[in-house]
């Protein structure tokens, strides 16, 4: 369910790549970021317009202040997708392509104050879309704190000097209301953009983790085959190496360390396909879950249960089992219901898989690949029990608990 990268790619490349997952991987959380602060916008665009219509003002500055208000949430909505894509290289390019929305919050501010007399109007939309910029780290913080309290001052002084002797706006009875949400405004944007921040950090560290542990494994892997084949690699080159001094004085004692040689080099390719194996083996929990996945997906009711020790279990010879009972159930079987359980029984191994059985399917019930199971099982010193009604057919598997796998 992780996506994987090539750690071995450059830096550049790879912060591109995590920036594309990490958009992908929390696209649900982005959008409500931005549904938010677009909200927050329009909010306060509404409750401009109803102040000024408490305090009468004419339908044509109404119009202009709710027409030019919504073309500033407009002009923010593309630095909110830039902040989507934002990372630390690039908060020194922050002001080129912010001119145009700061045009349109400038200009918007310059009739606002025109028509209503209101510096708070004219200035909070220059404000917000500050808020909206790609800051270097700090810097933000310092921003918001400065510009809060130069709306507040602004507030005061609009309500208590240019208001209060006679400007437009004296009788507005929601004054309070937009100067307490305009202050806040800016507060409310930068707290929504820094939860999308941490989402954001969180989801690029889980997609660091993934490739961190995925250079681990390809490291344990390597140093594994280094060790198996450096070791048996030198051993051959002594042998022969020992080969050649005897050859002449004697040709026993040569052929003798050859077949050595030929025996070191039979050990390598052994430890080397050991080695290929464990590293394609899944475990056998795993393996119970995606066949029981397998099944859902097919439309079949399963269910599946496991032993606390099932780890121990030879999954060389568990594995293909599962696989293959399982396919047989989706091909031969018909029915709506399967059970699957593996566990420890006494000195045995116990697989169990059953499923209810459609009435046309009985007869074909035999996969041929339970011959195959069957073989596999002898030659592993197990038995295959197969047991079939008009209405259920099950396969049954035991291998006998071998020694070093007894606790």
């Amino acid at each position: 369910m992780k996506t994987r990268t090539d750690p071995d790619a450059g830096a550049p490349a790879a912060a591109a790549r995590a920036t594309l997952r990490l958009n992908r991987g929390i696209t649900a959380t982005w959008w409500y970021t931005v549904t938010a602060i677009v909200f927050l916008e329009v909010m306060i665009v509404g409750v401009w317009l109803v102040a000024l219509l408490d305090a009468g003002l004419e339908s044509g500055v109404l119009l202009a202040i709710g027409v030019g208000g919504l073309l500033w949430v407009a002009s923010t909505l593309p630095l909110l997708f830039d902040y989507r894509l934002r990372t630390d290289a690039s908060a020194a390019g922050i002001w080129p392509r912010a001119v145009g929305p700061l045009l349109v919050a400038v200009l918007f501010g310059a009739v606002a104050v025109v028509t209503t007399g209101s510096w708070l109007i004219a200035l909070l939309p220059v404000s917000q879309t500050l808020m909206l910029l790609n800051w270097p780290r700090g810097v933000r913080l310092r921003v918001v704190l400065g510009v809060t309290l130069l709306l507040g001052i602004v507030w005061m002084i609009d309500a208590q000097v240019a208001f209060a002797a006679g400007g437009r706006l004296e009788d507005a009875g929601s004054w309070a209301l937009l100067g307490f949400y305009s202050a806040l405004l800016p507060t409310m944007t930068v707290a929504s953009l820094w939860w999308w921040d941490v989402l954001a950090t969180l989801d690029l560290a889980r997609a660091s983790e993934a490739r961190l542990a995925a250079t681990q494994e390809r490291l344990r892997v390597a140093t594994d085959v280094h060790d198996l084949q450096g070791h048996h690699l030198q051993v051959i080159a002594l042998q022969l190496e020992l080969t050649e001094k005897l050859l002449e004085r004697d040709p026993d004692a040569a052929l003798q360390t050859l077949r050595a040689a030929r025996a070191s080099v039979d050990e390598a390719r052994q430890g080397t396909r050991d080695l290929a194996t464990r590293f394609r083996s899944v475990p056998l929990g795993d393996e119970i879950a995606n066949a029981r996945d397998l099944l859902i997906a097919a439309g079949i009711a399963a269910e599946a249960s496991v032993g606390p020790d099932v780890d121990r279990a030879p999954a060389s010879d568990f594995g293909p089992v599962i696989r293959e009972t399982t396919t047989n159930v989706l091909r031969h079987g018909g029915g709506r219901r399967a059970r699957l359980s593996l566990e420890q029984a006494g000195d045995a191994w116990r697989y169990e898989i059953s499923n209810d059985v459609a009435a046309h399917a009985v007869a074909s019930s035999h996969g041929s690949g339970l011959d195959g199971v069957r073989r596999r099982i002898a030659e592993a010193g197990g038995r295959l029990e197969v047991r079939h009604t008009n209405e259920d057919f099950t396969v049954i598997v035991t291998i006998p608990v071998r020694q070093e796998q007894r606790p």
